[in-house]
């Protein structure tokens, strides 16, 4: 499901710099706006679109791998310059925008500025119009990724995966899940922990993340295309609430929940049938 360090371009377009793959295949294409501390070179419930030769172009939003926060810092900036990308990857026809959490304003911004492009909108455990993150949260995320700090955050991650993964999930799932970190973590396959060993590997929060913490969904009243949203009760990352709120603005859309025991609903023994339930939603 997961591969560290795909490969990537950089496109200079009018708007900016912008770090992107882009996996053509026979079928249209999705955009795929990951969430915080992802980029462009990781990949993340993919196989879903791959499997039915949709192509799919992810680009690293503002602050995160090589692009920078100059380009398009905002959630409607930066989905005015993905629709350049698009543009200049020659792609007149986007299937679906693909919000995954924090990457979930984007998608929507996109949807809402550009519906002559844009047919629908999945979100994945995405934030939405209210609130996010909580107080606490917040202020850890400006300690641990701020300028000074964001690199030796993730160079300790890394070390703790290596020496002591179990020590190392069950210390990042007791933030991205409601219930004890232990049971998140006994809950997980083995493919699936190492897929998450090998995902934090190749994380970074580079400027992106506290970018991130000054956005939220407000957009999601503006979407007008078909929208399916998709969340577990058990994340402890973006509450529930989220996914209700946007299955509640959003005139056209359908919340399905997730039984995933995290954040990560793709960990979850349902996923083969959401995955399925996308493809529907995908074929109309």
């Amino acid at each position: 499901m997961t591969e560290a360090h795909l490969h990537t371009t950089i496109a200079e377009l009018h708007g900016g710099v912008v770090e992107y793959r882009f996996e053509r295949r026979t079928g249209p294409a999705v955009v795929i706006f990951h969430g915080g501390h992802m980029n462009a070179g990781l990949a993340l419930g993919e196989d879903t679109f791959a499997d039915d030769d949709y192509s799919v172009l992810v680009p690293s939003r503002p602050g995160y791998g090589r692009t920078p926060l100059s380009t398009g810092k905002t959630t409607g900036g930066f989905a005015d310059v993905t629709r350049s990308l698009c543009a200049h990857l020659g792609i007149d026809r986007v299937a679906a925008v693909v919000g995954i959490s924090a990457g979930g304003p984007t998608a929507m911004a996109m949807a809402a500025r550009h519906p002559d492009l844009v047919e629908r909108v999945v979100l994945q455990s995405a934030v939405g119009p209210l609130p996010w993150p909580d107080r606490r949260t917040r202020i850890g995320a400006r300690l641990a990724f701020g300028s000074t700090t964001e690199r030796l955050t993730w160079s300790a991650v890394r070390a703790l995966m290596r020496t002591a993964p179990d020590v190392g999930l069950r210390t990042l799932l007791s933030d991205l899940s409601t219930r004890p970190a232990r049971q998140a973590l006994t809950n997980l396959s083995p493919a699936n922990r190492e897929m998450l060993l090998s995902l934090f590997a190749g994380m970074g929060s580079g400027h992106g993340f506290l970018n991130d913490l000054g956005e939220n969904g407000k957009t999601c009243g503006e979407v007008t295309q078909p929208t399916l949203v998709l969340a577990s009760r058990n994340d402890g990352s973006v509450p529930f609430t989220h996914a209700e709120a946007l299955a509640a603005t959003i005139r056209d859309s359908r919340l399905v929940e997730s039984a995933a025991a995290s954040h990560f609903i793709w960990l979850g023994e349902d996923w083969p049938a959401l995955s399925a339930e996308i493809r529907r939603f995908l074929a109309g």
